[in-house]
């Protein structure tokens, strides 16, 4: 990759439109190109098959396509594939497609690592090297469309930013990437179809509804306890409940869509009574939905699955004050594939 050349997908059409106005070419040329980066997704300016010989050479020797590179893929025993993704600089982040019978799910990450300190989940043991950009978050949306089309013939039908990182804390790339996702000009997928999972940074959340964003919002909670919350996750300490709870207030208010609280129960920590009345508390301060998530061990048994009778208990009691509840099951844990586990094991 030659470093005095552009990377072309960091242009937006009305440059590329300026680009070519400049070497004398028609203005709709970058409409043309625009068209073969973001809807159909090449990565060589040579299949660009619309466009002549010659203003591909044009291309070639101004701009390069920085794309991702599927480096190796895991296929679990029920399904779920896992891709190791290579990016242009040789690094490596994960991305998994998740099928059920009525959909298949992208799971895409927004960092490579992450910026928080998480002590159940694996990839915050890697420390964050940098962002995503957005066609790199793009390009994982569109290997795993195409996975779900060779592997279980048919499109993808949702997208989750439950992969490695923290995507509040890449607002502006992450929100840029589901922009071109939802376009009619890139994949025209429904932001309705979109979730996006925060460990909870308020300001970040207050910034989502001010921006009247279409998609989903999912709140990795896990305790609604302040100190023990800390604990689970340290950073909690900055991002403390009171100003969680009074973000998501704020959502609701300006978006009227309800949140998902992600919510995994560990034995010996977050599976008595006390925490079952908190978290009951916490739904109540706006319109909300739990995912009750099982727990995925990364090794070291400081954190435990709780016993079926503790989620049981979980249930009936978010059942009884009229809370939606789901246990969501993982998949792909054979493969290091399933919630919290994504750390380039490879």
């Amino acid at each position: 990759m030659s470093t005095d050349k552009k990377d072309i997908r960091a242009l937006s059409k009305t440059e590329l439109q300026d680009f070519f106005e400049s070497q004398g070419d028609k203005r709709f040329r970058g409409d043309q190109v625009y068209e073969w980066l973001w809807n159909k997704g090449v990565h060589d300016f040579g299949d660009m098959t619309n466009i002549s010989k010659s203003t591909r050479a044009q291309l070639e020797a101004n701009f390069v396509i920085n794309h991702i590179e599927v480096d190796s893929l895991q296929k679990s025993s029920d399904g779920t594939v896992k891709n190791a993704v290579k990016l242009h600089d040789g690094l490596v982040v994960e991305s998994v497609l998740i099928p059920t019978k009525s959909r298949t799910t992208a799971c895409v990450s927004s960092q490579v690592g992450c910026s928080l300190d998480c002590k159940f989940c694996a990839t915050a043991r890697l420390k964050r090297m940098r962002n995503l950009n957005p066609d790199e978050i793009y390009d994982q949306v569109v290997a795993i469309d195409r996975e779900s089309r060779l592997y279980h013939q048919r499109p993808l039908s949702n997208i989750v930013f439950m992969g490695m990182g923290e995507p509040l804390m890449n607002y502006k790339n992450v929100l840029a990437a589901i922009e071109k996702i939802t376009s009619e000009e890139g994949l025209g997928m429904s932001p309705k179809r979109i979730t996006l999972s925060t460990s909870g940074v308020p300001k970040m959340i207050r910034k989502l509804a001010d921006d009247k964003v279409k998609f989903k919002l999912a709140v990795s909670l896990h305790s609604a306890i302040q100190e023990k919350r800390e604990t689970i996750m340290p950073f909690a300490k900055q991002f403390t409940l009171t100003d969680l709870k009074e973000s998501l207030q704020y959502w609701y208010s300006e978006t009227k869509q309800r949140i998902s609280y992600e919510y995994v129960v560990w034995k010996g920590i977050n599976d008595t009574q006390e925490d079952i009345d908190a978290l009951i508390q916490f739904c109540k301060y706006a319109p909300s939905k739990v995912n009750l998530i099982e727990y995925n061990p990364i090794d070291d048994g400081e954190f435990q699955q709780a016993d079926n009778a503790a989620i049981d208990t979980y249930i009936n009691a978010l059942e009884a004050n009229r809370i939606p509840v789901t246990v969501r099951r993982s998949r792909g844990k054979d493969i290091d594939a399933a919630c919290g586990q994504l750390a380039n094991k490879h």
